[in-house]
């Protein structure tokens, strides 16, 4: 037999490392070309990533939750072409008895190694993908263990060479099982003192959870949680964590999403002259043109807002205004003009804020630009946006109305030279002009439009400009017609 070692590879946009998330094989299982094996989280996305061999899994070099620089070796596979022989298992590989481990496969034939090339079907019933571009899903599981328990391993072999692989040691029972659990579960269980090779599992597959944790440091059984139909907290969500009672402060490792996050709004904050004006506007007509379209059969199967008029009249503004979609080349000293419009859209997910954009939306029609943010945003939403989609991008919006928020002074993504906030639409009273010139108070819709720019580019006459265009496309879409 002859062991390959998988090396994390590098996952572009300028990103050093990553973390291991969910381990998708173990020991003893056999693999094909494109088999989706791990799947891992940088800075800016969830990864899933293919091994590039054939044949049986050696060893798990890294455990879920670690931190790993690119080109470090996180998988071995025995290929079965013969050579060298296998190292021997150690505890974090989660090895089954070597009798009890299938034979190592022939290299496959051509044929065999179609069905597991891109874009085919892989042996774990996953599609194969580029690395990077992951299939969809809506969370990462672990795979359920046979028969619910977790597998045994060997005893690690304390005469292992000096070449054979450095594992950090895992929680074993006296039983020589290893406990399974998630990253957060196992910071919990060391925080507490507790063994979790003591800990009687009560999570599917055998895993651990906090409750199983929190029981056995109380000294009391472990019980499932009752459901009482609210969710978690935000802040403990979106972290992973859950504050203990009588713990007075809790620490989150910043790591992810939210360092790239952290370390790009500093860079900006500091780095471009912030100015942010604000205009409050009758969206009246918005409203009912939102209406007319949830009606009309042509965007049936798409999510009709008031965010996507907005998102049209940025982009029928921009052509009005094409200097605020630029950018500012510090190393060369030059103002570089964007002739297509690739459309931020800031979300908020479980891992963070992020910032995909819709390339060329200047291009789209309104029916196209409903299904690229419907898209755009689901996939945000799972946590699956690729660094290619949050690369590139020109201007960006901010919904904070979601959150019955009115206005907010948002700061520049990194690179570009405006963003907008949009507030809270709402009935408020207004004073409304009619036909023969009367004035009245009247309830209509109403909303406030924030525009941060950058100064350096974008002077306060061009930042005005822009902004009145937006306001007036809301106020009266039928603008667009003669503006667009």
């Amino acid at each position: 037999m002859a062991l390959r070692e998988f090396r994390l590879p590098d996952p572009g946009e300028g990103l050093t490392e990553a973390d291991i998330v969910t381990w998708h094989v173990k020991v003893g299982d056999t693999v094909k070309v494109n088999d989706v094996v791990v799947e891992i989280e940088t800075a800016k996305s969830l990864v899933e990533l293919p091994v590039p061999f054939a044949g049986t899994v050696s060893a798990l070099l890294v455990a879920e939750g670690d931190t790993v620089e690119v080109g470090t070796p996180i998988i071995s596979v025995d290929d079965g072409l013969g050579g060298a022989p296998a190292a021997p298992a150690t505890p974090a590989a989660a090895a089954a008895p070597a009798a009890a481990a299938p034979a190592a496969p022939a290299q496959p034939a051509a044929e065999e190694i179609g069905e597991g090339l891109i874009g085919g079907t892989t042996s774990t019933g996953r599609t194969a993908v580029l690395v990077g571009y992951g299939v969809k899903q809506t969370e990462a599981k672990r795979r359920p263990r046979k028969g619910g328990v977790p597998e045994k391993v060997e005893a690690p072999d304390l005469s292992a060479k000096a070449t054979d692989v450095a594992i950090e040691p895992v929680e074993l029972s006296g039983e020589g099982v290893r406990a399974l659990a998630k990253p957060p579960v196992r910071k919990l269980a060391k925080d507490l003192g507790v063994d979790l090779g003591s800990v009687t599992p009560s999570g599917d597959g055998g895993v651990v959870t906090r409750f199983d944790v929190e029981a056995a440091a109380s000294g009391t059984s472990a019980a499932a949680p009752v459901a009482t139909g609210v969710d978690v907290a935000p802040a403990a969500s979106r972290w992973g964590l859950m504050a203990d009672a009588g713990e007075r402060e809790t620490r989150v490792p910043v790591k992810g999403v939210r360092k790239m996050t952290a370390q790009a709004m500093v860079g900006s904050a500091f780095t471009a002259p912030h100015v942010t004006e604000w205009v409050t506007v009758d969206v009246t007509a918005t409203m009912e043109l939102v209406d007319r379209l949830k009606r009309d059969k042509e965007f049936k199967d798409v999510k009709v807002t008031p965010l996507l008029v907005l998102a049209k009249a940025m982009c029928v503004a921009i052509r009005r205004n094409p200097h605020i979609n630029a950018s500012w080349d510090e190393a060369a000293q030059e103002i570089v003009l964007k002739h297509y419009v690739n459309l931020g859209i800031a979300a908020a997910t479980p891992r963070g804020l992020v910032v995909p954009n819709v390339k060329d939306a200047d291009r789209m029609s309104m029916r196209e630009l409903a299904a690229a943010i419907g898209a755009l945003t689901a996939t945000a939403r799972e946590g699956r946006t690729q660094p290619a989609e949050m690369s590139g991008g020109t201007i960006t919006i901010t919904n904070v109305g979601v959150f019955g928020v009115d206005a907010g002074t948002p700061i520049l993504n990194t690179g570009e030279a405006a963003i907008l906030a949009f507030g809270a639409v709402n009935r408020r009273p207004w004073v409304v002009t009619g036909a023969d010139g009367g004035e009245s108070i009247e309830p209509r819709w109403v909303t406030t439009l924030a525009l941060s720019f950058d100064h350096r580019l974008v002077d306060g006459e061009l930042g005005s400009r822009y902004l009145a265009d937006v306001a007036a496309l809301l106020a009266d879409p039928s603008r667009g017609l003669v503006w667009g």
